[in-house]
């Protein structure tokens, strides 16, 4: 089931059930967060950008604990490239901020 939302900048951003099994396998922390990883592209605390184009949308969810979505945005839509959990967020900080609640 590929779902979609919309991101910050009202791009429709893809998961699909093919890259969902990618991270799942890869980040089995995430297993049962598919809906968090989806509310964090609709929704982040923060968004950066990337280094090769590509977006970094990070939410809180839990203390010290962060859910960091790696996506791309084309010109009609975009998709989700992988998400991963992470308790240091400073190294982020270097990279352009371009949204923050």
């Amino acid at each position: 089931m590929n779902e979609v939302v919309l991101s910050k900048n009202s791009v429709p951003v893809r998961l699909t059930d093919e890259r969902w099994s990618h991270i799942a396998e890869e980040h089995c922390e995430l297993d049962e967060m598919r809906q968090e990883v989806l509310e964090t592209v609709a929704d982040p605390s923060l968004l950066f950008a990337g280094h090769h184009g590509e977006f970094l949308a990070v939410r809180e969810i839990g203390m010290e604990k962060y859910l960091v979505v790696v996506y791309r945005e084309l010109e009609k839509d975009g998709f989700v490239i992988t998400a991963f959990l992470t308790s240091r967020v400073g190294y982020l900080r270097k990279r352009k901020l371009l949204w923050t609640k």
